[in-house]
């Protein structure tokens, strides 16, 4: 049998209704031995220090003639006098130090502990080795034939085997056989994501990333007031790659300066060369001014040696469990794929909302790369206005 791997943090056995810590243990317990009868005895309040009493069949099967059926119909689990009593203790205290632990086992009735064939004590903290040395020291001392200590260690290794994962769900609402096909069933769609991707999108091309929800496609809300995402959570942007978290897309691509140094740079802020607009981007505001900025910029980019000349870009990442699917074939609005995510963030839209930056030269056989840190521009290029005008 595989050893499950443990997911989760520390269980509180100690959070637990005292009878329900009981019953978890009773119901631990049910295939360490082979039980004719496994009694809740602690249930009743009166229990001699019995929490659980068990009765080991030693040989034979257990045998239940017709005439022991009770007035309900149920079938009475008299024990035989050939059978092992155990007595079962459960301590939901969150700490018993050694003295304590012996003091519990000293309690247990004489006159009980003489039919007394072994002891299962369950507490729900951690025993220290004194703690257990003390323990079987006593209880040999006592005349018990077995006995185990189970602390909070031992009842989480139960708790995490396969047979007993109804038991993790129904004390604690934790299943890791349901989050195993879970995980199983959320790598899958991340394959078959990541397949089609591979086949279905061409970098360096332009692609639609929609919101499944959003009904009102392809129509832009009437109030031009708000913001573009708010109008229609919708958007057209050029694939980058495929990576192990996510598809890229570009999301700005500027004219850049690279200093010999490989830190100071600079790029063309007013002019971003990742728009895709046209019969591609339908949705697209017509910018009349974007070609003469262009050509003002690159004028001033092809005065820059080879070796300084660089683009700059920003990718946005969408990660794989975002996407619903891909559409190859676009529609009549926007003949490019489609991706469609589930709902779009307030601020990030479908992606991540960390980005990847990259400043590279274009030199072909000698590409340099830069770190692009905004403390570490210099003024090549034109900068934007700010809103006072400065």
């Amino acid at each position: 049998m595989v050893t499950p791997t443990r997911t989760l943090g520390p269980l509180h056995l100690e959070d637990l209704e005292p009878h329900r810590f009981e019953d978890l243990v009773r119901q631990l317990i049910y295939d360490f031995r082979n039980w004719r009868a496994l009694e809740p005895t602690g249930r009743s309040g009166s229990d001699d220090g019995f929490d659980a009493r068990g009765f080991e069949v030693v040989s034979g099967e257990a045998q239940v003639e017709p005439d022991e059926t009770e007035g309900d119909g149920e079938v009475s689990s008299a024990s035989s006098a050939e059978d092992r009593v155990w007595l079962v203790q459960c301590k939901r205290e969150q700490k018993i130090p050694p003295k304590k632990l012996v003091r519990y086992l000293r309690d247990i009735p004489e006159s009980e502990r003489g039919g007394l064939y072994g002891l299962i004590f369950v507490g729900a903290s951690d025993f220290s080795k004194l703690a257990r040395d003390s323990f079987r020291a006593t209880a040999r001392e006592l005349g018990f034939a077995e006995a185990y200590l189970w602390g909070k260690g031992e009842v989480e290794d139960m708790l995490f085997q396969p047979k007993n994962d109804h038991l993790l769900f129904a004390y604690f609402g934790v299943s890791l056989q349901m989050r195993r096909r879970q995980l199983k069933t959320d790598v899958r769609a991340k394959l078959t994501t990541k397949r089609k991707a591979l086949r279905m999108l061409n970098e360096h091309s332009p692609a639609l990333i929609r919101d499944a929800a959003d009904d009102r496609y392809p129509f832009l809300d009437e109030d031009k007031g708000k913001p573009r995402v708010e109008r229609g959570q919708w958007i057209v942007r050029n694939y980058s790659g495929c990576f192990h978290d996510g598809l890229h897309f570009v999301t700005q691509r500027h004219f850049a300066f690279l200093d010999d140094d490989g830190v100071h740079w600079d790029y063309a802020e007013t002019v971003d060369d990742s728009i895709v607009s046209g019969h591609l981007n339908p949705w697209c505001a017509e910018d009349e001014d974007q070609y003469a900025r262009r050509s003002t910029m690159m004028e001033i980019w092809d005065k820059f040696p080879e070796k300084n000349k660089a683009w700059f870009e920003v990718e946005h990442i969408l990660p794989f469990e975002n996407i619903l699917d891909i559409d190859d074939k676009g529609d009549d609005w926007a003949e490019v794929p489609h991706i469609y995510t589930t709902a779009f963030h307030p601020e990030n839209g479908p992606f991540r909302t960390y980005v990847t930056l990259s400043l590279e030269t274009i030199e072909r056989y000698a590409r340099r790369r830069g770190q692009p840190d905004e403390d570490k521009r210099v003024e090549k290029f034109p900068r934007k206005l700010t809103q006072d005008g400065s």
